[in-house]
C-alpha cells in the first residue's frame, strides 16, 4: 500500500478535525500537526483554511452520493428506498457512537454565514440531495405509495430538513430516539 501524498494526508486530517471541532476550532496548525506535515506544506496545496474547508465539504458529499444511489434504484418500490437510504444515514452516525453529527449539517451551521465559499458548496450539495430525495418521491407518488397532496420537491425538502435537525438532536443526546421519530414521523405520516 503506498503512502499518502502530503496533499491527501492534509485533506484527511482536515476531515477528522472538522468532523471533532468544527472549522473555527482548527487552526491551520492544528491541521498540519495532525497530518504529520510542515506548516509551510499547507499553503503549497491549498489556498487558505477555507479553500481547504470548501474542498472537503464538496468531497464528503460526493463520498457520501454513492449512498444516495439506492434512490435512483427504480428496481426497489419508492419507499423501500428511502426507507433503506434513511436507515443507512442513521446507522453511520450510530456507528461513530452519535459524535460528529452530519458534516454538511455542521458546516451549514458554523459557516454559512461566514464564508460565501462554503455557502455556495452547501447550497449546491442540498440542491442535490434534494433532488435525489425528490426523485424517489415523485416515483412513490406515481405509483400510489406517497401521497401527492404536496408536491414531491416540497415533500422532499421537508424530510431532508427533519432529518438534519434528527442529527443535531442524536448528537446531543447520544442515543437514537430523534432517529426512531424521525422515521416513524416521516414513513408513517409525512410519506404515507
Amino acid at each position: 500500500m503506498s503512502k499518502p501524498n502530503t496533499r491527501d494526508q492534509i485533506l484527511n486530517a482536515a476531515l477528522k478535525l472538522l468532523l471533532e471541532r468544527g472549522f473555527n476550532a482548527s487552526s491551520v496548525q492544528d491541521i498540519t500537526v495532525e497530518a504529520g506535515v510542515p506548516k509551510g506544506s499547507f499553503y503549497n496545496h491549498f489556498e487558505s483554511k477555507e479553500a481547504l474547508a470548501a474542498e472537503i465539504v464538496s468531497d464528503y458529499a460526493s463520498r457520501r452520493s454513492t449512498l444516495r444511489e439506492i434512490l435512483a434504484d427504480d428496481s426497489l418500490p419508492a419507499l423501500e428506498r428511502l426507507r433503506g437510504y434513511f436507515t443507512a444515514l442513521n446507522q453511520r452516525l450510530v456507528d461513530r457512537g452519535f459524535q460528529h453529527g452530519c458534516m454538511i449539517g455542521n458546516m451549514t451551521a458554523e459557516l454559512s454565514e461566514q464564508s460565501p465559499m462554503i455557502r455556495e458548496q452547501l447550497l449546491r450539495i442540498y440542491g442535490n440531495w434534494s433532488t435525489a430525495l425528490e426523485y424517489a418521491i415523485a416515483a412513490g407518488q406515481q405509483d400510489g405509495s406517497i401521497p401527492n397532496q404536496l408536491s414531491a420537491k416540497t415533500l422532499a425538502s421537508f424530510v431532508l430538513n427533519a432529518w438534519e435537525g434528527a442529527t443535531l438532536r442524536v448528537r446531543v443526546e447520544r442515543n437514537q430516539d430523534a432517529f426512531h421519530q424521525f422515521m416513524e414521523v416521516v414513513f408513517n405520516k409525512v410519506l404515507s
